[in-house]
């Protein structure tokens, strides 16, 4: 099967009254802040009169007794969004800490914080300052789509290796049913073990969301027989374009198909944003992968605070954890003992 030509043209609905101008990413959008976070999300807003100069969204979970701020599923980072400075350097960084203060202070009582900031943000000395601590994460992204050719140019081998199999096996569906995706990632929680920490139903809304706004596509690599092997659902805003699900059949012999995905994946950023980001993940063998794409590291700041109760909160699930490790553990060598018997 020979690769694809151009994509078909992206209708993009007109701006909702929702979208707004102060956010870095799609993710910061009240938009999709109501389908990630339904009736369980605000703002810490600073305002110089009517003009918002500064804006960091966040999302809540309240069990009994305890509140916390997380990290809504599907949502690679939460701001926070600074209006553009100018003057000095120095006197740039004096305007950002006074304004990340005030964000820190207009956040909600909470008994746990974690959240990832975005990438656009590299100084969270005035989160250090307020008592939080940081973890540093990394992503992986395209900066410049203007010339694909040169971005290819800059793909390993086996990238390109991976593409040219794939395209002579499966063909690429632009914008599939949903239905294949959300068979196919179970199919691919299953193989390690472990459930979606997400819903379909989840998945659905936040689709609808996506869809009203012509702000996503469903990629999936479909074999002769018309089987899925492969697929990738990917979110844009005028920045940038995000995979947010990729799922594999896990019986798939068709090599490179993934790859051919995010191939494809790059080229429609290329046409209806700037940049493309991997959502670069920490565990090694993705990194391996998103690296071979030729794209840049690329670091954020993951941020988190505990008060008494959350401190509480966590080492008790940690005790849980660790019991249900070792019993499941003793479970394993029981069975193993009974197998060697038999």
């Amino acid at each position: 099967m020979a690769e694809h030509g151009p994509h078909p043209a992206v209708a993009v609905a007109a701006p909702h009254p929702d979208t707004i101008a102060c956010v870095n990413s799609v993710f910061e959008q009240p938009w999709w802040l109501d389908a990630v976070a339904p009736g369980r999300w605000s703002a810490a807003v600073v305002q110089n009169g009517a003009e918002v100069v500064a804006r960091l969204p966040y999302t809540y979970r309240r069990r009994p007794g305890l509140i916390a701020i997380v990290q809504p599923e599907l949502t690679q980072t939460l701001g926070p969004w600074v209006a553009n400075l100018e003057g000095k350097y120095a006197r740039r960084l004096e305007r950002e800490k006074r304004l990340l203060g005030q964000l820190i202070e207009l956040l909600p009582p909470f008994d746990f914080l974690r959240i990832n900031l975005s990438p656009n943000l590299t100084n969270w000395l005035p989160f250090y300052w307020a008592g939080f601590d940081a973890t540093v994460r990394y992503t992986y992204r395209l900066d410049d789509l203007t010339d694909l050719e040169r971005v290819r140019a800059e793909f390993q081998e086996h990238v390109r290796r991976g593409i040219r199999k794939a395209a002579g096996v499966v063909a690429v569906e632009c914008d599939h049913a949903l239905d294949d995706l959300l068979r196919l990632n179970a199919q691919t929680f299953a193989r390690q073990g472990r459930r979606p920490p997400y819903s379909d139903a989840f998945v659905r809304r936040l689709d609808a969301a996506c869809a009203a706004r012509g702000a996503r596509r469903i990629f999936v690599a479909v074999d002769a027989a018309g089987k899925p092997h492969a697929a990738l659902y990917v979110v844009w805003d005028e920045r940038t374009l995000y995979p947010i699900i990729n799922a594999r059949d896990p019986t798939s012999r068709a090599f490179g198909a993934n790859t051919l995905l995010y191939w494809e994946a790059i080229r429609l950023a290329s046409q209806v944003s700037r940049a493309f980001d991997f959502e670069g993940s920490m565990l090694e063998p993705i990194e391996h992968f998103v690296r071979g794409f030729g794209a840049r590291q690329t670091a954020y700041f993951s941020i988190s605070k505990a008060g008494f109760k959350g401190k509480s909160a966590i080492a008790a699930r940690a005790a849980f954890l660790r019991g249900r490790h070792a019993l499941r553990a003793r479970l394993e060598r029981r069975t193993g003992h009974e197998e060697t018997a038999q």
